[in-house]
């Protein structure tokens, strides 16, 4: 059986705050942790009006002080952004806080504009520097904690668990030569993911992180009780995505009827497919394209996003993914 986890973006709304954001995000991972899921993420962007989760870790905090027994981590800390000292600290800390619950993903995207990198202090050769922050990071996490004579005090010996997260081929490659578990941004990426994961497993090294090469592999699911609401709530997501491709990052808008969006039904399919791998319908329409999605690609654990505006149909939205990963068989 195959676990599945949940990806949040912490999503502001139109009609929303930032407050509200993070109080919905928290109102998920207790629903999701009633529900079974193993693991829930959230990520980093910066400078982004619709996305409240720019401070990962400390949303990781709130997070976890509301659940119990679920892992709760980020998906991911773009490393290049930070020393990583500092994460090694911050995550040190939520480690001692929250123990054996805090997961630590890495890329090496900027998660931001070329003028918020500079904002951020980072350097246009930061990404060139990542294998070796990567490996200074895990020096950090160590029992020893020691990396060139320093010692990362929270960090040392915490051994959270460090996965690389990607949308091409070049974190594959690192997990694989590093021995660590591989995330990919099918959710919104999905180009390069057979490619990715292929290279991941051929070239995979054991280590004392990881005997086989594990893969998650993530999706967005809208899920409602008609095939013609979940068409609806998308929208929402067709909105958000459009306006990112145009420069125009924005908040969350609310869904509208899909005939009355500013471009085609062939324009929206697009949306859905080329730019992210999307599952929109009922139950039992979702459950039959988990099953393929898992025949195709059989990743080890799944990550599903639940990009729906209001925040009841969201968790609504939640539950039936939940229901639907029963229904396909894949549960555990």
């Amino acid at each position: 059986m195959t676990p599945l986890s949940v990806l949040d973006l912490s999503f502001i709304r139109e009609d929303g705050s930032v407050r509200e954001a993070l109080l919905e995000s928290r109102d998920m991972a207790i629903r999701a942790e009633a529900l079974g899921f193993k693991r829930y993420w959230v990520a980093e962007h910066h400078a982004m009006p619709g996305i409240a989760s720019a401070a990962t870790s400390v949303v990781i905090g709130h997070l976890a002080a509301a659940t119990r027994h679920m892992r709760i981590g980020a998906g991911g800390i773009m490393l290049p952004n930070h020393a990583p000292l500092t994460i090694a600290e911050q995550f040190g800390t939520l480690e001692a806080l929250f123990p054996g619950r805090i997961d630590l993903g890495l890329g090496r995207a900027p998660g931001s504009d070329q003028r918020t990198l500079r904002a951020l202090r980072r350097t246009g050769d930061s990404a060139d520097r990542f294998p070796e922050d990567v490996l200074e990071l895990m020096a950090y996490l160590s029992p020893e904690g020691d990396a060139g004579g320093v010692v990362a005090t929270p960090g040392a010996g915490s051994n959270v668990p460090v996965w690389l997260l990607g949308s091409s081929l070049f974190s594959a490659q690192l997990a694989a030569a590093l021995g660590l578990p591989f995330a990919f941004a099918s959710h919104f990426a999905p180009q390069m993911m057979e490619q990715a994961v292929h290279l991941y497993r051929n070239t995979f090294r054991p280590s004392e992180h990881l005997a086989a090469p594990y893969v998650m592999l993530a999706m967005n699911v809208i899920a409602a009780d008609t095939a013609e609401e979940a068409d609806f709530l998308a929208t929402s997501r067709r909105l958000f995505v459009a306006a990112l491709r145009q420069g125009r990052p924005g908040r969350v808008l609310p869904p509208v009827p899909p005939e009355d969006l500013p471009w085609s039904r062939e324009i929206s399919t697009q949306l859905d497919t080329v730019q992210a791998t999307s599952l929109i319908g009922t139950r039992e329409q979702v459950a039959e394209g988990m099953k393929d999605f898992m025949t195709r690609h059989a990743p080890d654990e799944v990550m599903v996003s639940v990009p729906i505006y209001d925040p009841g149909a969201r968790l609504h939205g939640l539950t039936r993914a939940r229901e639907a990963w029963t229904l396909s068989g894949y549960a555990t």
